[in-house]
């Protein structure tokens, strides 16, 4: 392997190439700035800029006094979603219980919006009025909404806008599917902070910033996995550590909050410069309707719309209208009100089962999933699960820094019935 070239772009186009040669591997380290300046016979700073054009494209990483090494292409990890290739009573899926969605074809029947083109805003007026309405209470500060295709989209957007690939982004471990893997494909690197019963723990939090993240991702209501909360005081604790890290981009992932049980706490200081706060409907009108709503400052809001521009990729205003229809229908939100309370019917059961045969499992304040901390290697059990009919899903699939002997039940399609059969059989397999 020889890097050669006498200007930036003749050395990382140099250095490409050895990589897509697989010359240079994922993981190999680059050569120091000094020393390859030194037999290339050019200046420092011309090295340093190559290898800056190689980060920004995402081929490198360069990590300060560490070096810089030759990024791994991105990988798209486990999935949420149904198993269809399983004849077993799957509780690993993630998803909403179909019977209390909307049903799209009658939500058509009110007919379409009228013919949108380029050039037009982005969002329809009653959606943006609907969503200020929502979100002006939780906000630190004076806002502008904009709307993603989910939360997922919403994260990588916002990752986009004010992060560079390999920046250090703090969020909950065990944590969210969908974001280990949009930060992963983003280039970022994660860091686990601890959570307990109320969320994010502040001690852990404190160390992370202390480290140098540029970003923090926090979900305050029904974290996925466990389904905790942040509670007020706990909040404001995070609050209070936050208000020391202004430039510190703020991420709140609230992607329940249509079901929610409990009530929102904020932890966006007014003293923060960038800050976001995104709600999908995804749990509440279906995984379908690819739509978040996302408060943020207005400085964010200009970032975002240079990728939700009106010639480029704006959410259909036709999903916009469905889940305005969805919104404003009196039939939808009694479904709504109907699905948070059987969602926390069945936790509730499968809860109660699990204790009366001895399995303790932490409380539970919203959501479909059930988090089960296991006293042996869950993989032990889920194949012994899997013997006895049942799929569930490995806490490891959540793992960020710490280990997470755990599994995650979802409950929202369970029979009767199932949830005392489950948890003897559950106590059998530890």
């Amino acid at each position: 392997m020889k890097i050669i070239g006498k200007t930036a772009q003749e050395i990382s186009d140099c250095i490409r190439a050895l990589v897509q040669n697989d010359d240079l591997l994922p993981g190999d380290s680059l050569p120091p700035v000094r020393e390859l300046a030194e037999t290339l016979e050019v200046n420092r700073n011309t090295v340093a800029a190559a290898y800056q054009r190689l980060a920004k494209v995402g081929i490198a990483v360069t990590r300060g006094r560490l070096g810089t090494t030759i990024f791994a292409p991105p990988q798209a990890g486990e999935q949420e979603g149904l198993s269809t290739e399983t004849a077993l009573i799957d509780l690993a899926h993630g998803n909403p219980d179909p019977q209390w969605l909307p049903e799209p074809q009658a939500l058509l029947a009110g007919g379409l919006p009228r013919p949108f083109l380029y050039g037009e805003d982005t969002i329809l007026p009653e959606l943006r009025q609907w969503g200020h309405d929502w979100f002006e209470p939780d906000c630190p500060s004076a806002h502008e909404l904009e709307v993603t295709h989910g939360a997922v989209d919403a994260i990588e957007r916002l990752a986009a806008a004010h992060l560079v690939p390999g920046d250090p982004v703090a969020v909950e471990d065990p944590c969210f599917l969908g974001t280990i893997n949009a930060l992963r494909l983003a280039g970022m690197q994660t860091v686990g902070v601890e959570i307990d019963d109320e969320g994010m723990c502040p001690e852990a939090l404190e160390a992370a910033l202390d480290k140098g993240v540029r970003a923090v991702l926090i979900t305050p209501r029904v974290h996925n996995p466990t389904g905790c909360s942040l509670s007020k005081r706990r909040a404001d604790a995070l609050k209070r550590i936050l208000a020391a890290h202004p430039n510190v981009l703020i991420i709140v992932d609230d992607h329940f909050a249509l079901l929610a049980e409990t009530p929102y706490h904020s932890i966006i200081p007014a003293t923060t410069s960038r800050w976001a706060l995104i709600r999908s409907v995804s749990k509440g009108l279906g995984p379908d309707l690819r739509l978040a709503f996302v408060a943020c400052d207005p400085a964010t809001a200009d970032r975002l719309r240079t990728r939700l521009a009106p010639g480029m990729t704006w959410v259909s205003h036709i999903l916009q209208a469905l889940v305005g229809v969805c919104l404003a229908s009196k039939d939808v939100r009694k479904r709504l009100d109907k699905a948070r309370s059987e969602y926390a019917r069945r936790r509730t059961e499968l809860r109660t089962a699990l204790q009366a045969h001895g399995i303790e499992v932490p409380p539970v304040t919203g959501g479909f999933n059930v988090w089960v901390p296991l006293p042996k290697d869950a993989k032990d059990v889920a194949y012994a699960l899997a013997k006895k009919g049942w799929l569930v899903r490995l806490g490891s699939a959540f793992e960020v820094q710490g280990r997470a002997q755990a599994i995650r039940v979802t409950v929202s399609k369970l029979q009767e019935g199932q949830a005392q059969h489950f948890a003897e059989d559950l106590k059998l397999s530890v």
